[in-house]
């Protein structure tokens, strides 16, 4: 049973990573999850200097999911390479490594600075805010979002995966334009923007007032834009948004991803990436399955 896949080049073991923010940089659960059984670890977001995130609170359980306005709260790229690369370098898995900006200049920063580290692949967060355009996330706007994989391409040593943003009409524009910028593969769904207001203290339950929406409930909306942005464009996708379990991974493997991240679920069940890949592999074994690529895109 063969359950390896490739990304621009890249060979994972297994399609599953964990998705970024949701594991650190793998130390706070290395403890419990054995990395060397994870096809990648997906890193926090990593600026090119240390942001301090947003104010608190910034997280908020909801119906199926939850909030988050963390605000990419990061230690910045100088202790990111100093302490997280060599840590993730002890195992046997690939490192993929989220990159954060307010402006293409600090993106390629980031990016030239980790060209001669063991990264394997860079996955690129454009869900921030442009500050230049005044806060309008370059992932909402396909001009921005090619020019910007454009920019990062010139400058990258590793394959750059952009990761898409949901909250646009129709995400297959996005798709297409960072293919035309030259990326090497997709990620999506990034978080819903959410909104959750305390009735009792007639506030807003989040500091930032809305934040990010993940969880169970955000997965029927990913799986239909991975399909749509599988059937777009010929780039391998990597798919997210409320995978818990390996039935919910092989949806998403059917409707055209490559390879699936699993985010929210980590909070509640800090096992759940290793019990996937199990599940994957229990799967093919019940369906005679050889070989995972069958698996991917089957749904047409």
């Amino acid at each position: 049973m063969d359950t390896r896949v490739t990304i621009a080049g890249v060979e994972l073991k297994n399609p599953v990573m964990t998705a970024s923010g949701t594991f650190g940089s793998g130390a706070e659960y290395g403890e419990m999850v054995d990395l060397n059984r994870l096809g990648a670890v997906v890193t926090k977001g990593v600026a090119n200097v240390p942001w301090p995130g947003n104010p608190t609170p910034r997280i908020a359980e909801v119906y199926g999911g939850m909030l988050n306005a963390i605000g990419l709260q990061n230690p910045g790229i100088d202790v990111f390479v100093e302490r997280d690369i060599p840590f993730l370098k002890q195992y046997d898995t690939k490192i993929i490594v989220n990159v954060c900006g307010k402006t293409t200049e600090d993106y390629v920063e980031v990016v030239e600075r980790l060209g001669d580290t063991a990264a394997d692949l860079l996955e690129i967060n454009i869900s921030c805010p442009n500050v230049k355009e005044g806060g309008i996330a370059f992932g909402q706007d396909p001009k921005a979002v090619e020019a910007i994989t454009r920019e990062v391409k010139r400058h990258a040593k590793q394959p750059v995966i952009m990761k898409l943003s949901p909250n646009v009409t129709d995400i297959t524009v996005m798709a297409k334009a960072a293919e035309a910028g030259g990326a090497d593969a997709l990620s999506l769904i990034n978080t819903l923007t959410g909104m959750k207001i305390d009735i009792h203290r007639r506030t807003f339950a989040l500091a930032n007032k809305t934040g990010g929406f993940s969880g169970p409930a955000v997965k029927p909306v990913a799986v239909r834009m991975v399909y749509q942005a599988a059937n777009a464009v010929r780039l391998p996708i990597i798919g997210m948004g409320g995978i818990s379990t390996a039935e919910d991974a092989i949806e998403f493997l059917l409707a055209g991803a490559t390879a699936v991240s699993v985010g929210t679920a980590n909070f509640f069940n800090p096992y759940a990436t290793t019990e996937i890949v199990d599940g994957i592999e229990a799967y093919m074994e019940r369906y005679g399955v050889e070989d995972v690529k069958e698996l991917i895109g089957a749904v047409k």
